[in-house]
């Protein structure tokens, strides 16, 4: 009863004309944002959020939850039409939905995605709704140990998932904590690493990082690297949206479990859209009775990892709300958003603010219910945007990023910073280093840093703490087997090797 009051709440604030206009230009403008390659959703997040100081901050953060998994699903059309992933979750969605394409089928994929996207963004809510409160009645049980434990597993589960190169993720992460200490001590009062330099010791505003890190760094590479594709030229007319029954039957049961997935991807502390796309696709492939047709246009690759990516740009906002734990880098940006409104979210969130949680909730209907219009009535603007000059589109993020960079302090300091920080993006993409652990760290470095302290203030300096307090211990045990992933999945794989080395 408790929940569909709170929905009944929520609705009430999400309905207004106002918060109704504030989704609908942030889905519009994340559509917009997911089919212009290279930019992504912490990019937009970041260059819009100086501009909402003076917007209420329930209305802010639905508009930037509509840009979230707007991006997901504009992303698609660039995957569909020019083989070109317009944001990194839809990566998987290349693999099908251009060979679609190329048999005549875009339409289908487009509208499977549109149709499959919804669908499993309606689940997740669903869901959320009732996940979120009791994960932060349980959150309420947290203290210093356990928040440190919550993030040293964190910083673990990204080698988890950047499997590929544990080492660069590690050093990532690092980089990421080392730029968090600047400033002042809070403790000591102490300067650390300002170097006599008046203007570090506040260390260093997070817009400023976010928009040299994620929008100059874009305009450096895209400008070496300009990301082209061939676009479909044959015209889509209304009926060739539409699904034919077969493909329906096909890519129904994808799509619940591309929700499944992607919710259970998404409420994990750096799970993100990304990887629920990645683990969706191979599952579905898994699973499938002829796995050796993905790849060459069939409609569950395209439905599976739409669903998943959907449903964890939902359920991501799980740990934000409840743990004030961001699990990507664009609700990393949101936290930041929340910080410079003066809301910390977290288990109390829920109790001292339930018209923020419950409108963004509820907003999420709405949102889910105007993408998927959009998609189907909309796909030829959406078609014309890829026309637009990247040189034009690059102009207009510089343009952004540096106005947003100095509004913060009407400094041009922080503006030769964002510079800087874009020179080390930049640099970090070319050598092949993650921006999400920096991201991640730079957000939970000081919530670590002042966990463990209090922590050990309170315990009289001993470690012990850590592990007598049973969340705490099992948050640490799961971290330190996320670290030492990379060598128990070599020392099976070597095992696995000797095994089938003898038999043979």
């Amino acid at each position: 009863m408790d929940i569909l009051q709170n929905l009944y709440m929520g609705f009430s604030i999400s309905l207004t004309p106002m918060n109704i206009l504030y989704c609908l230009a942030g889905c519009f403008f994340g559509q917009i944002v997911g089919v212009l390659p290279g930019i992504g959703a912490p990019t937009a997040v970041a260059l819009l959020l100086p501009l909402t100081f003076s917007i209420n901050p329930t209305s802010a953060i639905i508009m930037f939850a509509g840009i979230y998994y707007g991006v997901a699903y504009g992303g698609t059309i660039t995957s569909v039409l020019i083989n070109v992933p317009g944001e990194s979750s839809t990566v998987m969605t290349c693999l099908d939905g251009y060979q679609m394409a190329l048999k005549g089928r875009a339409g289908a994929a487009l509208s499977v995605a549109a149709v499959g996207s919804w669908i499993s963004g309606t689940i997740a809510v669903a869901i959320l709704m009732c996940f979120a409160p009791a994960l932060a009645k349980f959150a309420l049980r947290f203290g210093p140990a356990e928040f440190f434990g919550l993030a040293f597993m964190s910083f673990g589960l990204l080698t988890v998932f950047g499997a590929e190169q544990p080492l660069k993720t590690i050093i990532s992460t690092l980089i990421g904590l080392l730029i968090s200490t600047i400033g002042l001590d809070v403790i000591s009062g102490m300067p650390r690493f300002a170097f006599g330099i008046p203007q570090l010791l506040g260390g260093f505003d997070f817009i400023v990082i976010i928009c040299g890190i994620f929008g100059l760094a874009e305009v450096f590479n895209s400008i070496e690297e300009p990301e082209e594709g061939n676009l479909i030229k044959a015209k889509m007319r209304l009926h060739d949206l539409f699904l034919t029954k077969a493909e329906w039957i096909a890519s129904r049961w994808a799509i619940v479990r591309g929700a499944i997935i992607g919710f259970l991807t998404g409420i994990i502390p750096a799970g993100g859209i990304t990887t629920a796309s990645f683990l969706s696709y191979l599952a579905e492939k898994k699973i499938s009775k002829h796995p050796e047709k993905f790849g060459t246009g069939t409609i569950e690759g395209v439905a599976a990892p739409e669903a998943a990516n959907n449903a964890a740009s939902i359920s991501g906002f799980a740990p934000l709300l409840a743990l004030g734990i961001p699990g990507s880098p664009t609700t990393a940006v949101m936290l930041a958003g929340f910080m410079m409104w003066g809301i910390r979210p977290g288990p109390l969130l829920f109790e001292t603010k339930p018209d923020l949680v419950w409108g963004l909730i509820s907003s999420k209907f709405i949102g889910n219910l105007i993408l998927l219009l959009m998609n189907i009535f909309l796909i030829p603007l959406f078609v014309m945007i890829l026309r637009v000059p990247y040189t034009i589109l690059m102009c207009f993020i510089v343009i952004f990023a540096a106005v947003g960079a100095y509004t913060v302090n009407n400094n041009i300091f922080d503006v030769w910073m964002m510079l800087g920080f874009g020179v080390l993006g930049y640099i970090m993409k070319k050598l092949n280093y993650p921006i999400v652990p920096l991201v991640l760290a730079l957000v939970l470095g000081n919530l670590a840093e002042n966990s463990i302290r209090q922590a050990l203030t309170i315990s009289g300096g001993s470690f012990s703490i850590f592990v007598t307090r049973p969340i705490s211990l099992l948050f640490i045990v799961v971290g330190v087997l996320a670290y030492l992933s990379p060598v128990i999945r070599r020392a099976f794989k070597g095992r696995r090797v000797n095994v089938d080395g003898a038999s043979s």
